[in-house]
């Protein structure tokens, strides 16, 4: 890879004092996004990174291959409503994911496809944020965004008649919806307007409002405001009981405590359920019952129930006590109680009576994860959509007589190519930690074979057999795709979680840099051939990962991430994750985040690995101030730059990953592959 000097940046004498501690921010104006000279310096960087990718001989036959890959059809997110299941898709001609209707009860009626946002921009960079159905099937509520900003805008849809309403609602991100039995009005969650409050309110105070179909949504009624809620940064979600009466609001502070209100709407009477606790909890009505998930006195959560006269936390009965296994979802199915759980990751799925009685496994079509399960609370049927490593996620319908395919497979990725397996190894602190490897049957491996490996570690988020065409690629390049399950995601529940988060978080770093030395020690790669990669908080995990260990690899790929932990808190919404990681602004959390902060543990005359840094100009998540200020830091500092280029991309009108079309997915794709393959040595030929 040949590569021209990175473009110079301007050193700013800006110093902070913090807690004492003298910090100099050399690059703090690149945090302004607007500015002249910040958008000037993007560009280059950008055709920079052009110069050095475009020519490189894999990337043409892998852009061909990631199309093809991000092509093939999946089926995710079921959701049950009367006789129709709703469905997001993805495959074939599509440029975005769509949602899509079926019958439930036949499977030989053709599926509709109802809401395709792809046309609504000329590079269909409007995407299909979420949605929720009436209880009878006849409407649904829907949300798009454009360019990835994720800022939704709520719609309403007629499903017989594939027309929208009248209703638009905006500033609905990530929206619940709970609807009214006959689908009349619907209590939903609603920011904020940027231009009443400000850009730097308007990512929080999200509150639930009421909403009359045909009104003016300008005149609807608070449901729950910020004086019902502990702080600006909760997450109110809402849901409604099948006859109407009760409404319950889960009240997320962070991702350790959930608070669940129930309210009688018959009386107006409101009900604490549970408060205060550092417990997930996830519950719904059916007939005059609550049941669901919590992880109060359970790491790995227990199921439970209670009768709404009596539905506080000291009167639950345990109906599927904690195991083995961490408890991810239950849904009621007629007499049936459905537990989808993950054993290390992989998903389980039994059925029980509702008193949790007659246990039975209901079988899995092998190592894998599910994205989406949603039952009838009146009959035993239920939907999930069920996927892996290397294949794509299919819908499946559930009966007592078993589990049935509900779509067609996907027949461009021969899933009987692959292996899959579970390994684990030993960290820093000798704590065994999972890791799934990824290759082809014919693949031997040693010293020589390429090697990827990914975390993330964050956040409670368990880090699965989800279908991953990146995995797919590197497998019929003949290498491996690692993933390690550490320390500060869900792997082994809520203490897993907790040993990873805050005062912990060192401990996700080194779990993950055991990682990379025990696929070295192991024989199954060498540091010349090995690459890591991450997003996000993944993206985090890559910084702190190159900047301990610069040695770790020869190549990385840091996507959309966090890097500056001590301003982290300023920018977008970021101050929802001060549970998770910690607030600068408290002495003691500051000393946790300086210790380990990517951007500034940056040293002058270190070699580093070659990184390719991507973000994008509309991610609403994450500021893209961090791969700014972390790229022009590691290239003014590394040794070795030539041989070991420093590259940023920025895209336009895309977000944190959400919502781009696939063209867009392909090139990004195909960029971070040949980057990789580049760097590893790796010579692609043309793939099945």
């Amino acid at each position: 890879m040949e590569v021209t000097p990175p473009p110079a940046a301007t050193l700013d004498p800006v110093v902070d004092t913090v807690h004492g501690i003298e910090l100099p921010d050399p690059y703090r104006w690149l945090e302004d996004g607007d500015a002249d000279e910040t958008r000037a310096w993007t560009a280059a960087q950008n055709r920079r990174t052009r110069d050095a990718l475009d020519p490189l001989p894999s990337r043409a036959e892998l852009r061909r291959r990631m199309e093809q890959l991000l092509r093939a059809t999946l089926v995710t997110a079921p959701k049950l409503a009367a006789d129709r299941v709703f469905t997001v898709e993805r495959g074939g001609a599509r440029n975005q994911a769509v949602l899509v209707v079926r019958s439930a009860t036949d499977r030989a009626v053709p599926a509709r496809t109802l809401v395709d946002p792809s046309g609504a921009a000329a590079d269909a960079a409007v995407a299909l944020d979420w949605f929720h159905p009436s209880p009878d099937g006849r409407l649904v509520a829907y949300g798009t965004s454009e360019a990835g900003d994720e800022r939704s805008t709520l719609r309403v849809l007629d499903v017989e008649a594939g027309t929208d309403l009248s209703d638009v609602i905006r500033h609905t991100r990530a929206a619940s919806v709970g609807w009214l039995p006959d689908g009349s009005a619907f209590a939903y969650t609603r920011y904020p307007d940027p231009a009443a409050v400000g850009e730097e309110e308007a990512g929080y105070h999200r509150w639930v409002w009421w909403h009359v179909l045909g009104e003016d949504p300008d005149h609807d009624e608070v449901v729950w405001g910020d004086a019902d809620l502990p702080d600006r940064t909760a997450w109110p979600e809402v849901a409604i009981s099948r006859d109407g009466r009760w409404l319950l609001v889960h009240v997320a502070l962070g991702w350790s405590r959930t608070d669940v209100h129930l309210i009688d709407r018959t009386t107006g009477e409101r009900t604490v359920v549970i408060e205060g606790e550092d417990a997930l909890t996830s519950l719904e009505v059916v007939g005059d019952r609550l049941y669901g998930t919590t992880t109060l006195r359970a790491p790995r959560g227990r199921a439970v129930t209670a009768h709404v006269a009596a539905p506080q936390a000291p009167q639950w009965e345990t109906v599927v006590p904690e195991s083995a296994a961490v408890i991810e979802r239950v849904v009621v199915a007629g007499p049936s109680l459905l537990v989808a759980s993950t054993e290390v990751a992989v998903a389980r799925l039994q059925r029980l009576r509702l008193d949790g009685s007659g246990d039975h496994p209901v079988e899995l079509p092998g190592i894998g994860a599910l994205s989406g399960l949603d039952a009838d609370p009146d009959g035993e049927v239920a939907f999930l959509a069920f996927g892996s490593f290397t294949r794509p996620p299919r819908l499946f319908r559930w009966t007592p007589a078993g589990l049935e395919p509900w779509s067609d497979p996907a027949t461009d990725v021969p899933d009987d190519r692959y292996l899959v397996e579970q390994i684990r190894y030993a960290s820093t602190d000798t704590t065994e930690v999972p890791m799934f490897l990824v290759r082809r049957i014919d693949t031997s491996p040693d010293p020589d074979t390429p090697t990827v490996l990914t975390g993330y570690g964050g956040f409670a988020i368990a880090n699965g057999p989800s279908w991953s065409p990146l995995a797919v690629a590197v497998a019929d390049a003949g290498g491996i795709y690692a993933v390690a399950g550490i320390r500060g995601g869900a792997e082994h529940g809520e203490d897993w979680h907790r040993a990873g988060m805050r005062q912990h978080k060192q401990k996700s770093f080194d779990d993950f840099l055991a990682a990379a030395d025990w696929l070295v020690a192991e024989g199954l790669t060498s540091r010349p051939r090995l690459a890591i990669r991450g997003g996000s908080n993944g993206g985090l995990l890559m910084g702190a990962a190159i900047t301990q260990r610069p040695d770790v690899c020869r190549a990385v790929h840091c996507a959309v991430p966090l890097l500056d932990m001590v301003r982290y808190h300023r920018f977008l919404i970021a101050r929802l994750w001060i549970p998770e990681y910690g607030d600068p602004d408290v002495a003691e959390e500051f000393g946790w985040l300086h210790a380990w902060s990517p951007y500034h543990r940056v040293v002058e005359g270190t070699c580093y690995p070659a990184v390719l840094i991507t973000t994008a100009e509309s991610d609403s998540r994450v500021d893209p101030c961090h791969a700014r200020k972390f790229a022009a830091r590691l290239q003014a500092a590394t040794s070795c730059g030539e041989e070991h280029p420093v590259l940023l991309r920025v895209e336009e009108r895309a977000g944190h990953g959400q919502g781009k079309p696939v063209g867009k997915q392909a090139d990004e794709a195909a960029d971070v592959l040949a980057f990789l393959f580049d760097q590893l040595g790796v010579e692609v030929g043309a793939a099945p």
